[in-house]
């Protein structure tokens, strides 16, 4: 296989992942979430038209993730994200009672489970070998 997946690859995937989670919603008022909120229930054709584009991001990744990570795997990776977010508690490096904090480690986390999802299909191939029917050329 000509196409080598590397850590670039993986960032570009996070960094759109980022950009799709922090869009539609995070703790200040610079997302989606807030803009439409914020209208006083008048949708103009702007907050359609991002919305769309949003919703149609959410579907390619949450897609890409449901398929390639399964069930299984996105459980795993929230179990692990979780026991990550235990030990800076545990560490004293978080506090629980930090709601701001902890919604923003939460959305990075979200954004890090939809890149794995983007990408878990060429990370498999190239720690194992094997090639999913996406890869095989027509």
């Amino acid at each position: 296989m000509a196409n080598k997946f590397s850590a670039a690859d993986f960032l570009i995937r996070w960094l759109f992942a980022l950009v799709l989670v922090f869009g539609t919603y995070n703790p200040t008022d610079y997302c989606y979430i807030s803009w439409v909120s914020g209208s006083e229930f008048s949708v103009t054709p702007l907050m359609a038209l991002v919305g769309i584009t949003i919703l149609i991001g959410w579907i390619i990744y949450l897609r890409a993730t449901a398929l390639s990570l399964g069930v299984l795997g996105v459980s795993l990776f929230a179990a692990l994200f979780a026991c990550f977010i235990w030990l800076f508690v545990d560490l004293g490096w978080l506090s629980l009672e930090n709601t701001g904090a902890m919604t923003w480690i939460v959305l990075v986390l979200l954004s890090l489970v939809l890149a794995m999802g983007m990408s878990w299909s060429h990370i498999r191939r190239q720690i194992s070998g094997q090639v999913s029917t996406d890869d095989l050329e027509n």
